[in-house]
């Protein structure tokens, strides 16, 4: 049984490590030490309705109907291709920096609105976890669900904890306007490589 969980985890793991819309809004998040544990804690608890929804069938629904996989498949593929270009415009661009005087901080409202909204509103967090998580969960017997999903949405609080939290260990590094520039050049080219995934399959 402890199999099934581990699975689960790792797993999930691999898949949320992927630097795109939702994981780059924590991790500048944490970088500012801005409403870290209400973005930390948004973004979990979403991908925990994601996975749930996945599990409880909504991603079989998806495997069924090939005609909702090709949107899915497609949706995502866009997102990911339009978010790596403002990435890959950013780094051409350059110039940004870490700058704590200058930036207006987000009230608790709008840093809600901000995590629900990369974690919901993103596509591929939606194949992620509805569509591919959903599918291989919802493929394990009845009374192992349960352990599958709890290993997922383990891996999901754990990331995110160490992400937003992690995130000041780098910030004398983003105080360089070099290490935004490779970032979002790694982030763009991460974001085109999971959309030529899906548009190859």
């Amino acid at each position: 049984m402890s199999h099934v969980y581990f699975n689960g985890f790792i797993l999930t793991l691999g898949l949320i490590m992927a630097i795109g819309a939702q994981n780059a809004h924590v991790l500048r998040q944490g970088l500012r030490g801005e409403h870290v544990l209400l973005t930390v804690s948004v973004s979990a608890v979403c991908d925990m309705l994601l996975i749930g929804l996945g599990i409880a069938g909504l991603g079989s629904l998806f495997v069924a109907n090939p005609d909702l996989m090709t949107v899915a498949r497609y949706g995502g593929a866009a997102f990911l291709l339009w978010y790596g270009g403002r990435a890959l415009r950013s780094a051409l661009r350059g110039g940004r920096t870490l700058d704590f005087a200058e930036h207006k901080r987000m009230s608790r409202g709008q840093a809600l609105l901000a995590a629900a909204g990369f974690s919901l509103l993103n596509p591929h967090a939606y194949l992620d976890t509805v569509v591919l998580l959903g599918s291989i969960g919802s493929q394990q017997a009845e009374d192992l669900r349960p352990l599958f999903a709890a290993g997922a949405i383990t891996a999901s609080i754990v990331w995110f904890l160490m992400l937003g939290y992690g995130a000041r260990l780098l910030a004398p590094l983003f105080a360089k306007p070099v290490a935004w520039r490779v970032l979002d050049a790694l982030v763009a080219l991460m974001l085109w490589g999971i959309a030529a995934s899906l548009l190859l399959v």
